[in-house]
């Protein structure tokens, strides 16, 4: 693995991290895994169109993220529900879209050479993501604790949640590379769960999930490299590694 992927993967590790958090607060754990499927029907109109999958994916997810984000203030349903219907049947078109070896690194993910526009891509959309959880992390705990309350001192709850689904969302793009579709989603929850148990406060649990996050995805992608396996199975095995050692030492 390059010290250019290598970096790459630690800057999409930090923003995991920290939107995982509030993704985590917000009862959203099954929620990354799901929205992640919505990828593959990206990446396979992006083949088909012979555009780079990364871009296919983030475009795809990004108009994902405004479509759940509409149902749910027309419908009231629940958000994982909205995500776990719509997705499903993303991850079904998906499949039929892109086939062989395309699916295979959709799917699992690898790290291989980083192309310029990748780099530039991802450096811009993990220093956003960042930019936006951090100085937004108390809008988004007084959102969290009474919508109502956060009406009455100014904050736009709508637009606060249209804008977190699409922070999520590239930050599931950030992350497709590495961990593909099936696994990208863990990432995100995994070190933030893990950093809930171990944490006090909320600057607590934000600097340990992303430290967390950097620390499985750096390991676990020169693991990979150096078995010449899957980056994805790697990273999210010593993610859950690290939760249960958290879950025991808590006890």
């Amino acid at each position: 693995m390059t010290i250019e992927a290598l970096a790459l993967s630690a800057t999409m590790a930090l923003a995991a991290g920290l939107v995982g958090c509030f993704a985590v607060m917000r009862r959203m754990a099954l929620a990354g895994d799901a929205l992640s499927h919505v990828a593959l029907p990206g990446i396979g109109i992006a083949l088909a169109l012979h555009v780079h999958p990364l871009f296919g994916a983030a475009a795809m997810l990004l108009f994902a993220g405004l479509l759940v984000w509409a149902i749910e203030e027309r419908s009231h349903l629940a958000l994982e529900t909205i995500i776990g219907v719509v997705f499903s049947g993303a991850l079904a078109i998906g499949s039929l879209m892109t086939t062989g070896e395309d699916l295979i690194d959709a799917l699992f993910g690898g790290a291989g050479t980083v192309s310029r526009p990748e780099m530039i891509f991802g450096v811009l959309t993990a220093a956003a993501v960042t930019l936006f959880v951090l100085s937004q992390r108390h809008a988004l705990i007084v959102t969290l604790v009474s919508p109502d309350i956060a009406r009455t001192v100014g904050i736009d709850v709508k637009r606060l949640n249209l804008l977190f689904l699409e922070m999520f969302a590239l930050t599931v793009a950030l992350g497709l590379r590495y961990l593909g579709v099936l696994l990208m989603g863990s990432l995100i929850i995994i070190p933030a769960a893990t950093a809930k148990r171990v944490s006090r406060n909320l600057t607590q649990m934000l600097t340990v999930a992303a430290a967390l996050a950097i620390f499985v995805t750096v390991v676990g992608s020169l693991a990979a490299d150096h078995f010449h396996r899957p980056t994805g199975p790697f990273i999210v095995t010593l993610a859950a590694v690290m939760f249960f050692l958290s879950a025991l030492w808590g006890e």
